[in-house]
């Protein structure tokens, strides 16, 4: 049995996996290995739990065939919980913002946590919240502070004229709306599995491995199908696999600020359970890159190309409402570099999507930038270091390299996994060819 363990992120994570079969899914907050018989998921303490999007999963997932999702996965009591008014207030201080939107998933993973941060004790609710008695009376306060804090901060004047916000002004002010959630809460709290952290310490005791893995870039690394994989192949072994969301360099402190995310996008959420609950068996950290580069929405993108985006397009990405226009880019080893470094400690990589530039008659590589070879990491949680760090990213422009030019396709593949070892010093130790898992090949 393999345990997929949620460490960071929330229900604004977009996980694909394609089966061989033909079933697909985008999972969100249950584990991308909810496909293979027996695998669970836990949601640890570090997740921004979103209950009715989670009802709408699991929906998804009873039509292509999983019927025991829930049955599958914990959650622990301490998860944060994302309402309807952290999600609406998320949406209207994007709106607010204009042009000058920092880029989002529209779900509320942001508002929730940095409601945690500044008044826990008032205005979070954690899973294990969900059954008490007094919840009616805190999302009612809940609510009246989110229309206060929103007024008090210029937003909802800032919205009041725009056309697309005025569903969540409606929503967020309407009588019944807390009303309307505690009946729309009873079937997943009829369904979830809530336990405390004491599960952590019996599932960590009965393993002897443990798999750390994490997108290096700005997510959309195909880690959903990286994940299904390695849980079909560690089936036999209890082990348990760590399901990384977004990428290192949207950290929160370590990211492109602003345009980063509310959660911990390195591997410390993962080393400090594994800390926490004494696990004693062997550790592997592998880091999740594509083929070439993609980012969403706004935000620095060195090695951004309008002809790769129009040549590679991603679908499921490309409709995003909230996270803005897929961009593509060649492969950018400054930026990987970079993102290496903030996470201190790799065993080896993962490169996906490579079928993907079968069409590309040279593949290229960003081996410097115009403004020096690498990015400096400065001080942890310096927010004015990191906006510094953007705004050099702005003006960067990119220094290519060739890694292959080859007229087969094996041959590209090989080349271009030599280069990207050679620039990173890291063993490429799988390679995806497709997107399922009988497309990746184990190299090491």
């Amino acid at each position: 049995m393999t345990l997929i363990i949620r460490a960071n992120g929330g229900a604004q994570a977009g996980h694909g996996v394609v089966l061989p079969d033909g079933r697909a899914h985008i999972f969100a907050q249950f584990g991308s290995a909810t496909f293979v018989p027996g695998a669970q998921t836990h949601l640890s303490r570090h997740f921004v739990l979103h209950p009715l999007r989670m009802l709408v999963e699991d929906d998804y997932l009873r039509r292509s065939g999983v019927d025991d999702a829930f049955r599958r996965t914990t959650i622990s009591e301490n998860a944060l919980v994302i309402t309807p008014f952290h999600e609406i207030a998320n949406r209207l201080r994007e709106y607010a913002r204009g042009a000058n939107r920092h880029g989002s998933c529209g779900i509320g993973v942001g508002e929730t946590v940095r409601d945690s941060t500044e008044n826990d004790a008032v205005t979070s609710i954690r899973a294990g919240n969900l059954r008490d008695d007094d919840l009616s009376d805190r999302l009612y306060d809940l609510r009246w502070r989110k229309k206060e804090q929103l007024h008090a901060e210029g937003v909802l004047q800032a919205c009041w004229n725009v056309h697309d916000a005025q569903a969540d002004i409606e929503a967020l002010l309407a009588a019944d709306a807390v009303t309307d959630y505690l009946d729309a809460l009873v079937p997943f709290l009829e369904r979830a599995r809530i336990v405390d952290d004491g599960f952590l310490t019996d599932a960590f005791a009965r393993s002897t491995e443990a798999l750390l893995l994490t997108d290096l870039l700005y997510g959309d690394q195909g880690k959903g199908t990286t994940v299904d994989f390695f849980a079909r192949n560690l089936a036999d072994r209890n082990a348990i696999v760590f399901e990384h969301a977004q990428g290192v360099v949207l950290d929160e402190w370590r990211g492109f600020h602003p345009f980063t995310t509310w959660s911990t996008c390195t591997l410390d959420n993962p080393e400090r359970l594994l800390a926490e609950h004494r696990f004693r068996g062997t550790v592997r950290r592998l880091g999740i890159i594509r083929a070439y580069a993609t980012r969403h929405g706004h935000g620095p993108f060195v090695t951004e190309d309008a002809g790769l985006t129009a040549r590679l397009p991603d679908p499921p990405s490309a409709a995003a409402k909230w996270q803005g226009t897929f961009r593509v880019g060649w492969f950018d080893a400054v930026a990987v570099r970079y993102a290496i470094a903030c996470v201190g400690k790799l065993d080896g990589l993962v490169v996906t999507c490579l079928d993907r530039l079968a069409d590309e008659p040279e593949w290229r590589i960003c081996t410097e930038y115009d403004t020096g070879r690498d990015i400096p990491l400065g001080p942890h949680k310096d927010l004015a270091f990191q906006e510094g760090l953007t705004r050099r990213m702005f003006e960067a422009g990119p220094t290519y390299q060739t890694s292959t030019s080859a007229a087969t396709q094996p041959q590209r593949v090989a080349e271009h996994l030599l280069a990207i070892e050679r620039e990173l010093g890291l063993p490429v130790v799988l390679a995806s060819h497709g997107p399922t898992h009988e497309d990746k090949a184990v190299l090491a």
